[in-house]
């Protein structure tokens, strides 16, 4: 459906609804989908590069270490 959000049908949201997905969880992941298509074509024709392995290494240890947000300091 990423290619063509328009041929998404009302059975395979009730589909999601039956398996106890929420109108807002439904909305949520459509947004992230969404933002995720977004970002990857603008990425694709900026020409921005991965980054490297080691970079990937280094955010994963951050996020486990500070989470996501960091409290300024006092």
């Amino acid at each position: 459906m990423n290619g063509d959000s328009t041929s998404i049908r009302r059975d395979e949201v009730d589909a999601l609804k039956q398996l106890g997905w929420s109108e807002e969880a439904i909305y949520d992941g459509v947004t992230v989908c969404a933002l995720f298509n977004f970002y990857n074509r603008w990425i694709d024709a900026t020409g921005v590069h991965d980054m490297p392995a080691s970079a990937y290494e280094m955010s994963g240890q951050r996020l486990k270490d500070v989470g996501y947000y960091q409290k300024p300091a006092p």
